[in-house]
């Protein structure tokens, strides 16, 4: 089987492991603690201690770049920074994997690069993109740093929750919440499964949402947080429109065969 490695053994790319592990393939990651380190070789999961900062620092790292296929994990933080010092390490990345044994290549964005504006119809990988009219320009310059290299499939994953991310948590409480409009969610282990399903079925050179086929309405999902794991609910809503919707197509994995276990939101597991 192939060598799999995955720069991010995290909240997607430790599910990933572990299921590509359980099929057979021979997999290393990344972790950028030492004490996770110890804790995920005690897991049974091959991790090397491995930071880019942004230049690459950490021990013995080179096996990840002794593997067929790269899955790239790494959050931007966008929101909270200017996004310079997340390129930077994606350019000091992008420059081993090209030096590398390396053939294919997974990288993991986000739904964020898509326009900002509400319409009427969903956003797919076919639209069109770039610095004018996306919705987050780091991610996007991200997306384009691996591009033209080796066989590079990208996936925009919607707001990952699940388990411990409990989307009721974040409005437990507060006024003026945003509840009218629909959601881009997907569960947890869909994510990991759906990177795991494009490597087994050889989906390469190609833009994936992963986005759960149902959308809910955020008031709904909060509503049910609410009943099922005791949060309180949000004190207020504003008012707006329903069809103030910015909704992201995930219809074009499902066209591979992918099927998602959890297609509707309301659905999702969640343990506090």
């Amino acid at each position: 089987m192939k060598k799999i490695a995955i720069i991010g053994l995290g909240w997607i790319g430790l599910p990933l492991a572990k299921l590509l592990k359980q099929d057979g393939y021979e997999v290393v990651g990344s972790t950028t603690t030492a004490e996770k380190q110890r804790d995920l070789l005690q897991e049974g999961i091959n991790a090397i201690h491995f930071s880019l900062v942004p230049y690459p620092q950490g021990t013995g790292f080179q096996e990840l770049f002794n593997s067929e296929i790269l899955v790239i994990n790494i959050p931007p933080r966008s929101r909270n920074t200017d996004g310079k010092f997340y390129l930077e390490q994606l350019k000091f990345l992008q420059s081993i994997v090209e030096q590398s044994v390396i053939q294919k290549v997974i990288f993991v964005s986000s739904t964020g690069v898509y326009p900002e504006e509400t319409r009427t119809e969903a956003y797919t990988e076919e639209e069109i993109l770039n610095p004018s009219n996306t919705g987050n320009i780091t991610q996007l310059k991200g997306e384009l740093t691996f591009s033209g290299g080796k066989d590079l499939t990208i996936v925009r994953f919607g707001g990952l929750l699940g388990d411990n991310r409990i989307p009721g948590n974040y409005v437990a409480g507060k006024e003026n919440v945003a509840g009218h409009t629909r959601v881009n969610f997907i569960y947890r282990s869909d994510a990991a499964r759906l990177l795991h399903w494009i490597i087994a079925n050889e989906l390469w050179n190609e833009t994936f949402n992963g986005v759960a086929p149902v959308h809910s309405l955020r008031k709904d999902i909060y509503a049910k947080n609410a009943s099922d794991l005791g949060l309180l609910p949000p004190a207020s809503y504003q008012h707006g429109a329903a069809s103030e919707d910015r909704l992201i197509s995930g219809e074009k994995i499902i066209r591979t065969g992918f099927k998602f276990d959890y297609p509707n939101p309301l659905d999702f597991p969640y343990s506090k």
